[in-house]
């Protein structure tokens, strides 16, 4: 794969976890709000699940998401020095579908396995 579309690509990705973020960073303040609020007795609700449980399925995708664009950033620069779409363990190309597939990886599919 060429560095102009691992760029494009990696653009591309950067801009989908952004947008993730952001949605996780809305919910978790609406989660704040609704937490502050003394009336909302969550934990006695049988027919919903409760702030708790929630809060802590949207830091575990925060989180994520934050984890991916680390990855996506540090691909960036491996484009950047050239290192790009060779694996860190053996030194071989990595498949460009796995590329596709998952733009940050660092190992080819056999050593990733």
């Amino acid at each position: 794969m060429d560095a102009a579309t691992a760029r494009r690509m990696l653009e591309e990705r950067e801009r989908e976890v952004a947008h993730r973020l952001s949605r996780l960073l809305d919910d978790e303040q609406s989660l704040r709000h609704d937490r502050a609020d003394a009336t909302a007795d969550d934990e006695h609700d049988p027919e919903g699940s409760t702030l708790s449980g929630e809060w802590a399925q949207v830091d575990a995708l925060r989180r994520g998401a934050e984890a991916e664009r680390a990855e996506i950033r540090a691909a960036r620069e491996r484009v950047a020095s050239g290192t790009f779409g060779v694996c860190e363990r053996c030194g071989r190309p990595i498949a460009d579908a796995r590329l596709e597939a998952r733009p940050f990886a660092r190992l080819c599919i056999d050593c990733a396995r």
